[in-house]
């Protein structure tokens, strides 16, 4: 199954509530909160309180993406505002396996997320504690960055990692995600798309921009399977 989430950052901020609805009514699989400090990245967005008033008003999962300095500091805050997944940044964390052990004795959720140029070496030794690896396919800081087609050999490469350790960890992929790169993504690997431009936008509904992006990769599973069936 491919999860789609809707990454509110592209979201209008006077309507956050009102949209998060939309997307929950169009279909998504949850909703992605992009919190950035200004110093991890240069764009300031989102605390707390955004992802607790969100809490009620949708019945689907948060997924609370820290693109932040320290985010030790602040996985209590998040996870009491109703997070139900914390995902670091490899890079933020000085000391990550115990950053993920922290996220999972709040009982919540925890994930990896790796920009650009991270090696995908650095996450072998964390790869029992983590419930989701994201796959960061712009360098992260601003919403509707084109994507990195450079990253898809790391997507099938973190697959076959997965895959030889007998683990079934989903792949989230964050960045660039449309219905051109969405079936490419899907064909690499991943099992989660993060979308927010291609979601939220003037060019059509929030209903009619998720059900185009499920066609998208439905058509490329569809062709995949019978690429294999042929061999």
């Amino acid at each position: 199954m491919i999860v789609i989430e809707a990454s509110i950052l592209s979201a209008d901020f006077a309507r956050l509530g009102e949209q998060a609805r939309q997307a929950e009514a169009a279909g998504v699989d949850a909703i992605q909160v992009d919190v950035m400090d200004g110093s991890f990245v240069p764009v300031i967005t989102f605390g707390a309180g955004v992802v607790r008033a969100l809490r009620p008003l949708v019945s689907l999962p948060l997924d609370v993406h820290l693109m932040i300095v320290e985010p030790q500091r602040h996985l209590e805050a998040f996870a009491e505002a109703g997070a139900n997944r914390l995902i670091v940044h490899q890079e933020a964390c000085r000391h990550l396996h115990r950053v993920l052990q922290g996220i999972r004795e709040l009982r919540i959720e925890a994930g990896v997320a790796i920009n650009p140029a991270t090696p995908l070496s650095v996450l072998e030794e964390v790869l029992d504690l983590t419930d989701l690896i994201q796959v960061m396919t712009v360098n992260p800081g601003w919403g509707g960055q084109p994507f990195l087609h450079s990253q898809l050999d790391k997507i099938r490469r973190l697959r076959r990692m997965l895959d030889e350790r007998g683990l079934g960890t989903p792949i989230s992929v964050d960045g660039g995600i449309d219905r051109t790169t969405a079936p490419l993504v899907v064909s690499a690997g991943a099992t989660v798309l993060i979308a927010g431009s291609a979601i939220y936008n003037d060019r059509a509904s929030v209903v009619e921009n998720v059900g185009a992006l499920r066609v998208s990769f439905a058509k490329s599973k569809i062709q995949s399977s019978k690429s294999k069936f042929e061999l």
